[in-house]
């Protein structure tokens, strides 16, 4: 049995979770509302303050779905308690940011700036201290669209193996290569 699957979500203190008839999931808490589908063969329990995900088989399909619910559920129920952030650095020399309320305006090397607008579900933040790399601070709820969001900032322009220029995350290791003069 799924090991992540098996183990029961806590339902903290100011969250209600209810079940539709169509296997929809809904968590409504302190910080905001959120729902998520749940394939037809797997059963939500919602009982004494848990939520138990059950299978009806160990058919591969259903072993693959019974730990993924269960994460996807357990992902609801941290958002709306917590919430996410994620944070990105600007690696580069003339590498800068910007926002105007939920307008981000990159500038990344390019002949021109970029302009990206974040979805209204998150709150972007963009700080520049001296001596330290331009940071943007992405905050949500919503754990897929806030990583969605951060992977579409980072391909504007990735690490690059040589020199490491680029949008990463805050804490990420860019294995860097050797350059010519390196190889004789």
């Amino acid at each position: 049995m799924s090991r992540i699957g098996k183990a029961p979500i806590t339902i903290p203190a100011g969250v209600t979770v209810t079940v539709g008839n169509d296997n929809v999931v809904k968590v409504k808490g302190p910080k905001g509302e959120l729902t998520q589908p749940i394939d037809r063969d797997i059963t939500v329990n919602v009982a004494d303050g848990t939520i138990t995900i059950t299978r009806p088989t160990d058919q591969i399909r259903h072993r693959a779905l019974h730990g993924l619910s269960r994460a996807l559920v357990a992902n609801l129920v941290r958002g709306v308690t917590e919430g996410y952030v994620k944070k990105l650095e600007l690696v580069g020399v003339g590498f800068k940011a910007a926002n105007t309320g939920n307008l981000l305006d990159l500038s990344l090397g390019y002949s021109h700036n970029i302009l990206l607008e974040i979805p209204q579900e998150l709150k972007v933040a963009t700080a520049q201290e001296k001596g330290q790399n331009p940071l943007i601070t992405l905050e949500g709820i919503d754990r897929q669209l806030l990583g969605q969001v951060a992977a579409k900032i980072r391909s504007l322009r990735k690490p690059e193996p040589y020199k490491g220029k680029g949008v990463r995350y805050q804490g990420e290791v860019v294995r860097k290569k050797a350059g010519k003069a390196a190889g004789k």
